[in-house]
Formats: structure tokens, sequence, C-alpha cells
């Protein structure tokens, strides 16, 4: 199971990690900590020696109800950014998160290598043509509405079921545009109850019947503070523990604020697993 990240192929058989670069002044867990050139290299840097295989790099917060920022904004805030990344690391594996198509070309143009969209293809009709033509791989994540409304009343029919056919469905219009690698997140808090989201996590396995790569991002979310009545500063325990559970059913990558202890994780699952 391997994907192209600018003709380096990742074998994602062995489960691997995505550190997160939020360069948003207001994302949930680390809105603002990295505001300058110094800090965002020294973050990167701790991630890359703590063993990450990918950089996410967001500039648009996805929390709920977080503001809505324009796509010149959005530019502005995360081009820079993968510039800078790109000439200091030069062997580095960025993925751009964002649902814009437009930010998925210049980014790309940019240096980063992968294309990680919280709408699935939802929210920009020209997303799917863009990446399809860029040959990047995609990360299709499932969010029920938007950051601005998707936890106002999550309702499913059936949660799994409801999730498994909305992925099918955007899978097979990627494979119509010749884009063979997506990977896909089931989106832990975007559009879903605690409840939802502990019952996608306990049948996570089921997602391996769409034969593509796993992404789980679930580090320090309020499905794991919200249980435990504890803060997304203290959940880095409860994240490790969800992690594992993750990767026991199948996840292939962890994308994580704490880089160390997911690839910690890895290695023990590793030593029972493989």
């Amino acid at each position: 199971m391997t994907i192209n990240c600018k003709g380096k192929l990742i074998n994602l058989s062995s489960p691997k990690v995505m550190g997160i670069l939020n360069i948003t002044p207001d994302s949930f867990y680390d809105g603002g900590k990295y505001k300058n050139e110094s800090e965002i290299l020294s973050q990167t840097e701790k991630m890359l020696i703590e063993g990450a295989t990918f950089i996410d790099v967001g500039a648009y917060s996805s929390r709920p109800g977080a503001a809505h920022i324009s796509e010149e904004e959005e530019l502005h805030r995360i081009v820079p950014v993968i510039e800078l990344l790109s000439k200091e690391f030069p062997e580095i594996i960025i993925s751009v998160d964002t649902f814009r198509s437009k930010i998925a070309k210049e980014t790309i143009a940019s240096g980063a290598a992968i294309i990680n969209d919280i709408s699935g293809g939802n929210m920009d009709v020209k997303m799917f043509d863009t990446v399809a033509n860029l040959q990047v791989p995609y990360i299709l994540m499932h969010m029920l509405g938007t950051p601005q409304n998707m936890q106002k009343n999550p309702v499913y029919d059936d949660v799994i079921k409801d999730i498994i056919y909305f992925f099918a469905a955007q899978i097979y219009k990627l494979h119509q545009l010749k884009l063979n690698d997506v990977i896909i997140d089931v989106g832990f808090g975007f559009g879903k109850t605690i409840d939802h989201n502990f019952e996608i996590l306990k049948n996570l396995s089921l997602f391996k019947s769409l034969d593509v790569p796993i992404l789980a991002g679930i580090s320090r979310k309020s499905m794991l503070y919200k249980t435990l009545d504890i803060t997304a500063q203290e959940a880095l325990n409860a994240t490790t523990s969800a992690n594992t559970i993750a990767l026991l059913n199948g996840a292939n990558i962890l994308r994580v604020h704490d880089v160390k202890e997911a690839v910690e994780a890895i290695k023990i699952v590793n030593q029972v697993t493989f």
C-alpha cells in the first residue's frame, strides 16, 4: 500500500505519522503558537526529528464554529510557509490542509506534495479535477455540514454505513478522473457527536473494505477531553490510547500534534501485529 509523493514512494503498510503545523491564530489546541519563521522552523524540525513522515500545514481553522477567512487570506498565510519549509528541509513531504482548489494548486507549485481536504470535495466543485490534474495524493475527509455549523445537530441513519457510502461515491469519482492515490479520513469531530466518534473508532476496520489507506485524526479532540472532563492540553494520554485503538483497527496514518508519542504507539503496536 504505497502513495507517490513527488516521485518518492511511501509505503503505508507500516503506519506513518503526520505532524500538525497550524499557522492559524484560532485552532482549538495550538492556535497562534507558531507566528514567525523561527517558531515554524523549530516546530517542524522537532516533528521531523521525532519521526514524522509528513507535515500537515493548515492556514484555515476548521474547529467547530471557527471564523471563515477569504481565499486571499489563506493564500497569504500559507504559501510563504510552504516555500520556507521546502527551502529549509528539501526532503520534507508537506500536506496542505485546504478545501479550496486554488490553494491546492498554488501550494503544490510552492513545494507541497499532498492535499488534505476536510470537505471531501464538497466545498469546491473544482477540487477533484484540480488534484487529478496535479496527480498528487488526496486525503478525502468526511464532514457533515461546514466548520461553522457541523456540530449543531449531526444526525445519521447509520453513521458507519452513511460514511462508507459517501467515501465509495467520492472514491469512484476520483478513480474515474484517474487519481489513484486516495486516502480516507473518517473526520472525527466533524459533524459527529461523541457517541458517533467512538462508534466510528470502534468500527474503523470496516472502512478497510474501501481498499484505500486510512488516516486517523483524533489528536487532543473534544471526543477525548470531554469524555474525561479535562482540557485539550491535558489530553495527550487519551490521544495515545485512542491512536492505539485506531492502529489496531487498521489506521495507516496518525495525524497528531505530538509526534514522538505517536511514533512510540506505532512501534509498540507493530510488535504485536506485524
